[in-house]
This record gives structure tokens, C-alpha cells and sequence, in this order.
């Protein structure tokens, strides 16, 4: 779990934080904070499957799955039978 975490909290700062490690806490909602519009939702969608191997399909695409790292996390590792 701490990898998959690491890696999702990693492009999430890359990306839309511009590495400002302090910036985001594991249960910050990346939509209430601004940080990830729609379009950031299609590249983080785009990174998971890459990254991870997994398909995602329409339907998985709500809060409950993609709002903060957390959530992230625990999507992926279902999805890869980790969960």
C-alpha cells in the first residue's frame, strides 16, 4: 500500500502541487482544494491505468474513487487485488 500511495502522492505534487510536499495531506479533497479540475482527472485516470495496469471505466470515475490520495490508493489496490 505505502508504494502505490507514495507513487499517487508523488504525480498528484509533481503535477498540480508543483512539489510542495507540505501542501497535501492524504484525506484533502482534491476538488473542494482546487486542485485537480477535469482535466486533471483525465491525466491522474490516464497515470493509474498506465502506471498500475488497470482499466478504468466511466462509472468508477466519481469522488468515491479519485477525491484524495487515499481514495486513490485503496481504488488501485482493489483493482489490482490488493484490497
Amino acid at each position: 500500500m505505502d508504494n502505490v500511495q507514495q507513487e499517487v502522492r508523488k504525480f498528484v505534487l509533481e503535477n498540480y502541487c508543483f512539489n510542495q510536499e507540505g501542501a497535501l495531506g492524504n484525506e484533502d479533497s482534491f476538488m473542494e482544494r482546487g486542485i485537480i479540475d477535469s482535466t486533471g482527472l483525465l491525466e491522474l485516470v490516464s497515470f493509474v491505468e498506465e502506471r498500475f495496469a488497470i482499466k478504468i471505466d466511466t462509472y468508477e470515475l466519481t469522488p468515491d474513487n479519485f477525491d484524495t490520495i487515499s481514495r486513490v490508493t485503496q481504488f488501485v489496490l482493489r483493482n489490482v487485488g490488493l484490497a
